[in-house]
Order: structure tokens, then C-alpha cells, then sequence
């Protein structure tokens, strides 16, 4: 699929975004909003976001490898349990950060484009009433 290219896939409605740099969630979620994505939260660490998972899943979630004192692979191991999709983001080389069992899992780079971040927003989710 082309990146930004639309195949018919809606986006998902409620996006879970895992950033510890509150300026880089923002722009992630300005981005995202703009997309048309209904709902977007946020969280700054993993009890949080695993909090937050537990109260309301999300459709969709976008994990910053590395936060502070802490990685998010928890996260993409509760995620993975519940069968929702998510992309790892990350400004270093994803192969010294990110485990073997996570290595085939999509990522973004830090800073990721638009057209990129839909794409896989797009590419990584159906439609959610089918879950």
C-alpha cells in the first residue's frame, strides 16, 4: 500500500498514545485528531497507560520504545493479549531496543510523517466492530 494512500480501511476511533515527551504527544495527537480519529489519550508511563487499557480499551495504540526509567513492551504484551493492534515508535535503531519477540512488530521513526503515521494507522487496523 502507498503510503497515505486511503484502501477503503476506516481509521480507528479511540488511539492510545504512549509518549513520555508530553511535546511529542501533542503533535501525535494533533496529527492524529486531524485525521478525524474520534478519541485520542494519552499516558506518560506504563502503569498509567496500563491503567487506562484496563478502564477502556483502545482500538489502536502507538508506543514510544523507550520512556522514562522504563520501555513500553509491557504495554505491547497487554495489548498483544487483547488482540488490539500497535505500531513502536523510536528515535534510535530499533535493533539495540527492541526485544526479539517484538522484532517483527511495526514501528515508526521519531520524527515520523504524516503520510506515515496514517498509512499505518490504516495498514494496522480494520474495521473495530469486527474484533
Amino acid at each position: 500500500m502507498e503510503l497515505g494512500s486511503s484502501d477503503g480501511r476506516a481509521l480507528p476511533r479511540d488511539i492510545l498514545i504512549v509518549e513520555d515527551d508530553p511535546i511529542i504527544a501533542l503533535d501525535f495527537e494533533d496529527r492524529i485528531l486531524g485525521f478525524e480519529v474520534t478519541t485520542v489519550r494519552t499516558a506518560s508511563n506504563v502503569a498509567l497507560a496500563l491503567d487506562m487499557i484496563a478502564a477502556r480499551a483502545p482500538d489502536f495504540a502507538l508506543l514510544d520504545v523507550s520512556l522514562i526509567r522504563e520501555n513500553s513492551f509491557a504495554i505491547a504484551e497487554r495489548l498483544e493479549a487483547l488482540k488490539i493492534p500497535y505500531v513502536f515508535v523510536t528515535g534510535y535503531s530499533a535493533d539495540a531496543t527492541i526485544p526479539a519477540p517484538f522484532m517483527g512488530k511495526a514501528r515508526l521513526p521519531k520524527p515520523c510523517p504524516s503520510a506515515a503515521l496514517q498509512a499505518a494507522l490504516r495498514r494496522l487496523t480494520g474495521d473495530p466492530h469486527k474484533r
